[in-house]
């Protein structure tokens, strides 16, 4: 399963918000929904937010293993 965990917290470590992702990259806010939902996205998703954040995807997303994101 996909978490954007990494995502929240490098966001929170540059102090970017939902706010700055929709209305200074033009990210949608379903892209919002899908990413808080942990929601598949498309690379180029993928790569627009790894340049809004000045990182890498491992600063975007991480993999869990399913029986590791029910017991959150």
């Amino acid at each position: 399963m996909v978490s954007y965990e990494p995502l929240w917290k490098s966001m929170k470590e540059k102090k970017i918000t939902t706010y700055t992702l929709i209305n200074k990259y033009g990210f949608s806010s379903r892209t919002i929904f899908n990413l808080k939902h942990n929601k598949g996205i498309n690379v180029f998703t993928l790569e627009k937010l790894c340049e809004a954040i000045g990182g890498t995807p491992n600063d975007v997303l991480c993999f869990e293993k399913k029986e590791d994101a029910d017991k959150k």
